[in-house]
């Protein structure tokens, strides 16, 4: 008998969890005075694409490949956008505090390699949003797994 271990998309509860997670994230963030004006313009759909994304992203379905366009179109999402360290450190709180809010696994384990993910992928946006940024060499949506960071550059 083999054990097989689940991926976080499983684990997290799959698409269901993580819509929930984007929802409440994006209620905060239309109420929070430093962030609201960076997505002023996010249409209703948001939330929607950022869940399918952490899916993919925590290796779930190949969904946002499929549907939005993959790692080019999350990128051209970020660039310009100029993300302040101040920004992103609010960012991170707010997914932190929406992942508490709505029962996302609380277990080391799980939460260790979900801070993670959510740093290295808010650093890697923040960095892509500068206007002198130079073009990400990395083709695909990265798969987070646990305690292991994806191969390849953001």
């Amino acid at each position: 008998m083999t054990d097989s271990i689940p991926t976080m998309y499983e684990w997290a509860g799959g698409a269901e969890a993580l819509e929930r997670l984007t929802e409440e994230f994006y209620r905060r963030v239309r109420n929070d005075e430093l962030l609201a004006p960076i997505f002023a313009y996010m249409g209703a759909d948001h939330p929607k694409h950022v869940a399918v994304w952490l899916g993919e992203v925590f290796r779930g379905p190949e969904t946002y490949t499929k549907e939005q366009g993959g790692f080019a179109h999350m990128l051209s999402m970020h660039r310009g956008r100029a993300i302040q360290p101040e920004q992103r450190d609010r960012w991170v709180q707010l997914m932190l505090a929406a992942a508490d809010e709505v029962g996302l696994p609380a277990d080391p384990e799980f939460r260790s390699a979900f801070i993670a993910y959510v740093e290295w992928g808010s650093r890697r946006a923040m960095a892509n949003s500068q206007p002198d940024a130079k073009p990400s060499s990395r083709e695909t949506v990265p798969r987070w797994g646990w305690g292991e960071a994806s191969p390849g550059t953001a």
